[in-house]
């Protein structure tokens, strides 16, 4: 551990004549601690520290902007409202605005254009099949706030219903949360599913941590359920994995 104490040193101990012109001891901005460098202004750990703290805001920047991207309307919102209701197991209607659901899928887009060129009427009602309504309230609520609140079978529920309504930007809220609870125990579960929703950054990760356990993969009762049920997916976790050891020797 480097010392706090303040060390002036001597004329003779900083500019010798070994000592080139663009490698002197100075004197950390950040730390105030002693070091050699070439005119960076800090040690090389302040120097690290800095640009990782730079990387993570420039990325929650980053993240703010698509928000703001996401929310934005092209258009005034309006008072023409649109009924959704989750038709598999509720009758309770979500209210929605049309100009909002057109903003942000081009599904809802072509549903609610194709309905004006039929005259539908204002307040339209629009079913959507095999979803709960608390999926249904947590995607809609998304599309007005760009929140989320999820445990991991409503981000499953809702990721499903966002490949179905080209939804993108919560796409990748859902990819992220899924990939912080993915582990060895839903692994298979995981890259079964969400190869199916074409969920690309989810795969890759539930793939590479199925290839760190393929000595136990054969006794999961996932992987024979998963063979049995598609065998052309078990057959890419094996090609996987000898590509994989080629490129390592293994």
């Amino acid at each position: 551990m480097r010392g706090r104490h303040r060390y002036e040193p001597a004329h003779n101990e900083i500019d010798t004549e070994t000592e080139s012109e663009s490698e002197k001891i100075r004197w950390c901005i950040s730390c105030k601690e002693e070091y050699i460098t070439t005119d960076i202004g800090m040690c090389n750990e302040c120097y690290h520290e800095a640009s990782e703290t730079k990387e993570e805001l420039e990325r929650g920047i980053e993240d703010l902007k698509a928000k703001l991207a996401f929310l934005r309307l092209c258009s005034p919102l309006d008072h023409t409202d649109v009924v959704l209701i989750a038709s598999s197991n509720s009758t309770i209607p979500i209210p929605a605005h049309k100009a909002v659901l057109v903003n942000r899928s081009p599904v809802f887009k072509s549903i609610l254009e194709k309905e004006n060129e039929n005259t539908i009427t204002p307040e339209a009602t629009i079913k959507i099949d095999d979803v709960s309504y608390a999926t249904l309230r947590a995607f809609v609520n998304y599309l007005y706030t760009a929140e989320t609140c999820f445990d991991d079978q409503l981000a499953f529920d809702v990721l499903v219903l966002v490949e179905k309504y080209e939804v993108k930007h919560l796409k990748t809220e859902c990819e992220k949360f899924l990939v912080s609870k993915l582990n060895w125990d839903n692994s298979v579960i995981s890259y079964a599913f969400r190869h199916k929703y074409n969920a690309k950054h989810l795969v890759e990760v539930a793939l590479a941590l199925i290839l760190e356990n393929m000595d136990k993969l054969t006794d999961r009762e996932e992987y024979i359920e998963l063979f049995e049920r598609d065998p052309c997916l078990a057959v890419e976790i094996y090609e996987a994995y000898f590509v994989k050891c080629i490129k390592t020797g293994q």
